[in-house]
């Protein structure tokens, strides 16, 4: 079934469902450990008073609008009043260094600033002493030290002084093609590209996506919002989706209150990326091992159904039927309840999802797709249907899109969704869009039924010395799968053999600690005997499941993680190779005995 008109832009998408929506619940977060909702009426009066304040310090339609704060409905009004005036929405990410805001800020050329709370308002203080004077400050929390010059106001008196200003909302005559967003690329290496999207990009994205939504089910949905906003993912997926459904989004606290969020959000539809559901796998499967007993019986029974089931396409002898349908009253249900309830589709993107980490929780009875895309794509490319779900792919192209791939298995992509070019970027562009394709990076294969399959990144190819090519995500994502490795990077190019970079999981680390006397953190636990033989036997386990070129020989146990606080992760869980191979180039060098 076809979206419905979804408008001339943006603004209008929202106006138009505020207006048929009026007071009923839209954004929801919890202060003082309640949830407060706003009602589509307040977000509509406020993103307008908003935009009323932007208006009277001389922003207008073209001028950029950075937002740097966590998820809350505050971010997306602050988008609202900036599609309102037809202004450009530039987020950024709220783990960025004072450099890379002062980037941000210098390169987009930004006017005002909507800033948020925890140390941001200490990192931005350094940056705006290095930028171009920005006109207006807005301060979600405590405010940042801003330059001579610019006005700064809470989010109460914002919305107070742009209340008593008669502003004319430009933003309802902007043309679709007019720039909604600058998204900056999560920096996997180097610095972040300026993304520059329309509206129309966004728009054909949501229309690309409603035929997936007719198949699970549009009327009373709720999205839990996790991913940074600053993601195209969540922008679009998370906030500009809903939006045109007319659906809930509740802001989630993070990752360490996924769980209670999951209970009392009760979502329907929750993005998400595969390192998040790596560790909810990790985390349920411990869970059932220290249960024990009956109901840990039960549970891997459930799992083992469930993946045979799978596997037979949906078929089971009698018998097995009739067990399957007792065990998901006993046993996926209980699991469903964990994740609220009421999930009609889990979708996971921004990276590549294990196959045999889809298929664990759809033995489980969790509706989970695995989507496909890419920033300078609005972002989604392809996703898997409901009712069509090949847990090792990421399902075909979305309606209104192309995909070819290219002599060298490099994936095209062609349609209305496809991004206006990188902002001050002519070169990188011209790279980027060639006859009126996106060359995506990203290399994969499309099956006879056109579902797209990702091998891995065209740049993080390894080539060996003999020749061969070895993909190291599909490598890592076999590894990863092992319950005592919580992360790992495979190294290799221009060498004989694959090695690889460990992190232990955080239950070997509590045992070697104790052992040893030792903070969890201490370096000298990486050589504890029986935390290298519990990881080396994890390995020799993953490699069996790898081709001789793909297994890895050597490896170092690291006891820092990967993360996003050390720049070793992107804000979207993606690992950052070239950093993390730079830092770590005198173990490399160790494991092959010879320069890196």
């Amino acid at each position: 079934m076809a979206a419905p008109d979804l408008g001339a832009n943006l603004w209008a998408m929202f106006e138009r469902s505020a207006a048929c929506r009026g007071g009923r619940p839209f954004l929801y977060r919890r202060e003082q450990g309640a949830w407060r909702s706003r009602s589509w009426a307040e977000v509509a009066r406020e993103a307008r008073a908003l935009a009323g304040c932007l208006v009277a310090h001389g922003i207008g339609p073209g001028d950029r609008v950075a937002v740097v704060a966590e998820n809350r409905p505050e971010w997306c009004i602050a988008d609202l009043a900036c599609l309102a005036l037809g202004a450009v929405t530039v987020p950024a990410y709220t783990t960025w260094t004072p450099d890379d805001l002062a980037y941000v800020l210098g390169h987009s050329e930004a006017r005002a600033l909507i800033v948020g709370g925890g140390s941001l308002p200490e990192r931005l203080s350094s940056a705006l002493r290095r930028v171009p004077p920005i006109r207006l400050v807005v301060a979600l929390a405590a405010p940042p030290s801003v330059p001579a010059g610019a006005s700064l106001f809470d989010w109460r008196s914002a919305l107070a002084h742009g209340a008593q200003a008669s502003v004319e909302l430009a933003g309802r005559g902007m043309p679709a093609e007019a720039i909604a967003c600058f998204i900056y690329t999560s920096g996997t290496g180097g610095r972040p590209k300026a993304v520059m999207l329309a509206h129309a990009n966004i728009m054909a994205n949501i229309e690309g996506a409603w035929g997936l939504l007719e198949e699970v089910g549009i009327g009373d949905d709720a999205f839990l919002s996790l991913l940074p906003l600053s993601h195209a993912y969540e922008h679009t997926a998370g906030q500009f989706l809903p939006i045109a459904m007319g659906a809930e989004i509740w802001y989630s606290d993070g990752v360490e209150r996924l769980s209670a969020d999951l209970l009392e959000a009760r979502p329907t539809i929750f993005t998400c990326v595969p390192r998040l559901l790596e560790v909810m796998r990790q985390r349920i499967l411990a869970s059932v091992d220290r249960q024990g007993g009956l109901r840990a019986r039960l549970f891997r029974l459930a799992l083992d159904t469930g993946l045979r089931k799978l596997a037979r396409d949906g078929r089971l002898d009698p018998a097995r039927a009739l067990l399957d349908r007792l065990l998901d009253r006993l046993v996926r249900a209980k699991v469903r309840a964990r994740f609220g309830g009421r999930l009609k589709a889990m979708v996971s993107g921004g990276a590549p999802l294990s196959p045999e980490v889809g298929r664990f929780f759809l033995a489980l009875g969790l509706p989970l797709l695995q989507g496909y895309g890419q920033t300078e794509a609005g972002p989604v490319i392809s996703a898997n249907r409901p009712h069509r779900n090949k847990v090792e792919t990421v399902g075909p192209p979305l309606d209104g899109v192309e995909v070819r791939i290219a002599p060298d298995g490099e994936i095209l992509v062609r349609g209305k969704l496809v991004m206006k070019g990188y902002y001050k970027d002519p070169e990188a562009t011209a790279a980027a869009l060639r006859e009126g394709w996106l060359h995506t990076g990203d290399i994969g294969r499309l099956d006879e039924e056109g579902f797209l399959s990702i091998t891995d990144r065209k740049k993080d190819i390894i080539v060996l010395s003999g020749g061969d090519n070895v993909a190291p995500q599909r490598v890592e994502g076999v590894l990863s799968l092992e319950p005592e490795l919580a992360q790992v990077l495979v190294y290799g190019d221009r060498r004989p053999h694959l090695v690889a970079l460990v992190v232990p999981s955080r239950i070997l680390l509590e045992e070697a600690a104790a052992r040893r006397g030792l903070p969890l953190d201490s370096p000298e636990l990486a050589s504890d005997a029986e935390l290298k033989r519990a990881v080396e036997a994890a390995v020799a386990r993953a490699n069996a499941k790898l081709s001789p070129l793909e297994r890895v020989r050597r490896v170092e146990i690291l006891i820092e993680p990967f993360t996003v606080e050390n720049g070793l992760m992107t804000p979207t869980l993606k690992l950052r190779r070239a950093r993390i191979v730079d830092r770590h180039a005198a173990t490399l060098e160790r494991l092959y005995g010879a320069a890196v």
